[in-house]
């Protein structure tokens, strides 16, 4: 059996549907994210999406609707909670979505960079270059990857640890480059 893959249309639809269905504010980060964004062609294995309030009430929920949409409950991942309430001020870099009876923001531009760079995969990498791109080439809501973001993004990776993996050094010097 083939992996199930999402690409955008199939991204909207769950996230209307969380939209319409859930209650409370949710998150959507990751190649999800990318694929409802900024990158049209996107696709990905599940769809990372977490509650704001932390709750396993949250988890239930979100796994309950994939359920009743048919999909398996491996198909909505809710773990990133954990990098992302590791960011500081992480809650006021949110931008509305979907706004029903649950509101769905997206990371702003600054928050999926940071939560991408710890790991920065070749797909993390291709994913924050093409964000990058959309920043400088469309028209994105004020506070969304200006100077200052820039360089709160250069500093964090600047602070990541040395890697021995050469690969992921030459990510992050790719990334770096891309920022300037």
């Amino acid at each position: 059996m083939a992996p199930l893959r999402f690409d955008r249309a199939r991204i909207q639809d769950l996230l209307e549907l969380a939209a319409d269905r859930l209650d409370g504010e949710w998150l959507v980060i990751g190649g999800s994210a990318a694929a409802a964004w900024f990158a049209t062609d996107r696709t990905t294995e599940d769809v990372d999406m977490i509650g704001l309030a932390g709750t396993q009430a949250e988890r239930f929920a979100l796994m309950e609707l994939a359920s009743e949409a048919g999909l398996p409950i491996e198909a909505v991942n809710s773990a990133a909670d954990f990098f992302v309430r590791k960011i500081p001020d992480w809650r006021d870099q949110l931008v509305v979505l979907l706004q029903r009876r649950a509101t769905i923001y997206r990371p702003t531009a600054t928050l999926f960079l940071l939560l991408k760079i710890e790991r920065l995969t070749a797909i993390d990498l291709g994913d924050c270059l093409a964000l990058i791109e959309h920043c400088r080439t469309s028209s994105v809501p004020s506070g969304e990857l200006v100077d200052r973001d820039r360089d709160r993004v250069r500093t964090r990776i600047a602070q990541l640890p040395v890697s021995a993996d050469a690969d992921l050094t030459t990510r992050r010097a790719a990334l770096l480059a891309a920022l300037d």
